[in-house]
């Protein structure tokens, strides 16, 4: 700071918050002054430049863009909803090429508001009405459900009994949280780097299964927002499931079985199916760096103590030799697990030692088993077999982090970083960065596109912010898509005469 200011007010411009001009009035001594910046750096990380002849003193905000005020919440929501949500493309997403008739317009939505009121059963006949009640409500979060028989919001006045839920995606929802008993790193709602493999694991797995074993070819794979991933098949053949049939693909998908109770929760049999061998090929690839050595199983007695507890009794107590593991080589198998630094071979001596057990034994896939209870995805079966369940929309906003709920690229998978994804806070503040010559050049060119067109359409301004990336992958998923709607229209034309 200066040793001595003159009276005069103090204009202080700070820039990265939103656009935010505050203006303070200087006092006409040091102490005052001094009194007045350290106020400001209290929610500021701030630069300085005074210019004692003009009077102006220019404080640029250095704050990471990534910090998020929850509070703020309520001042972001209806910028976000009136300059950034992808309107255009959510539509097209939810209306899928207007193949069946009113299929956009008796969609649930569900929209959850401030203080955590909640409405469910809205549903809209276009994209411009979607748009309007979403900017005069502004919800902290979007719900989609079903496709119902009749419009859901006149759900009320239509006979008991004949307003039925008839399709919809079929739909994964996965939990960081599920992995509470085999993560060291992290509990609860929290993630990091090391225990986000989980989630690159279940997305490589259960993308492969869909694709491969069951033939669908459209899996949306979204981040949540916060502590997990879903996944919506919107092919035509998914979302026309049946309850009964949506619960199938969940078993067959599903390989972690019991609760809390229950310490092996992953037993193989011979021989082992083709998809959990095509799955043993992910997680074998992972296993290592991210068990072994990055949650270190084998680390402590108590991590140790839950590994062993996975190893078939007959192998621990009695082999088909008849030689025991004795309590002896157990002990000695912990102490070493205790003096020997290098995680790898703590697994490798592990391994060692109950092979050596079971020469002859047969139908034990005790390695397998483990690693497929330490990697394994997890699903929440009641999320996919009900027709009527409700899932985050993808665009949505967490409103603990701030976080937007966005497409994942699949083939950048290993390197999805979920605290890299944009928080509403960041976007919001990209809006008022001066735009570079390329971008007004690219504007002008629209501009005037437009007019030779005789069109005028809202300005996209999230390709001014780190949201256009997500925005464009979400375009091109639906690219895909519409390469088979044209297929269905075809079809339609053709059983019709139309042509």
């Amino acid at each position: 700071m200066p040793t001595a200011v003159k009276p005069h007010r103090l204009f202080c411009v700070v820039s990265g918050n939103s656009g935010l001009l505050s203006e303070f009035h200087a006092r006409s001594n040091v102490s005052q002054t001094t009194a007045v910046y350290s106020r400001l750096s209290t929610f500021l990380t701030v630069s300085y430049c005074f210019n004692l002849n003009l009077d102006i003193c220019i404080i640029t905000s250095e704050m990471p863009a990534a910090d998020y005020d929850q509070a703020s919440l309520p001042d972001l929501l209806p910028l976000y909803y009136r300059r950034l949500f992808p309107f255009s493309q959510y539509y097209r997403w939810l209306n899928y090429g207007g193949v069946t008739k009113n299929y956009f317009q008796n969609r649930e939505f569900s929209f959850t508001l401030k203080d955590d009121i909640y409405v469910r059963y809205q549903s809209f006949s276009t994209q411009n009405e979607l748009e309007k009640e979403m900017q005069k409500m502004n919800p902290y979060k979007i719900d989609v459900g079903a496709v119902y028989s009749h419009r859901p919001n006149q759900h009320n006045t239509v006979k008991s009994g004949s307003f039925q839920a008839l399709e919809k995606e079929l739909v994964f929802d996965i939990d960081m949280t599920d992995y509470d008993d085999v993560r060291s790193c992290c509990s609860a709602a929290d993630i990091c780097p090391k225990c986000w493999t989980l989630m690159t694991i279940a997305i490589r797995i259960l993308d492969r299964a869909l694709r491969d074993d069951f033939g669908f070819r459209h899996c949306l794979w979204v981040y949540s927002g916060r502590r997990g991933v879903h996944c919506w098949v919107c092919d035509e053949a998914a979302r026309k499931l049946s309850v009964a049939a949506r619960s199938a693909v969940s078993e067959y998908l599903s390989l972690v079985k019991g609760g809390e109770e229950t310490v092996r929760k992953v037993v193989l049999s011979d021989p082992i199916h083709p998809f959990i061998n095509e799955s043993l090929k992910v997680v074998e690839h992972y296993f290592p760096q991210y068990a072994v050595v990055g949650q270190d199983i084998l680390g402590s007695k108590e991590a140790a103590d839950k590994v062993l507890a996975l190893v078939p009794e007959d192998i621990l107590l009695l082999s088909a030799n008849f030689y025991y593991m004795t309590q002896y080589e157990i002990k000695e198998l912990l102490q070493y697990f205790q003096t020997e630094k290098n995680p790898e071979k703590r697994w490798g001596r592990l391994k060692t030692l109950v092979q050596n057990k079971r020469t002859t034994a047969k139908g034990h896939y005790f390695e397998k088993e483990i690693m497929l209870q330490y990697c394994y995805p997890r699903l929440d079966v009641n999320v996919s077999k009900g027709v009527n369940h409700l899932l985050k929309s993808p665009f949505s906003v967490h409103p603990k982090t701030g976080r937007i709920s966005v497409p994942i690229d699949l083939r950048e998978l290993d390197r999805f970083d979920p605290f890299d994804v944009p928080t509403i806070s960041l976007i919001c503040e990209e809006l008022d960065r001066p735009k570079t010559a390329e971008e007004e050049e690219e504007k002008e060119d629209t501009d005037e596109n437009e007019r030779e067109a005789g069109e005028r359409r809202k300005r996209r301004d999230y390709k001014q912010t780190s949201l256009a990336k997500y925005v464009k992958l979400f375009d091109q998923f639906l690219e895909g898509m519409a390469r088979s709607w044209k297929g269905e229209h075809l079809k339609k034309s053709d059983l019709q005469k139309d042509f």
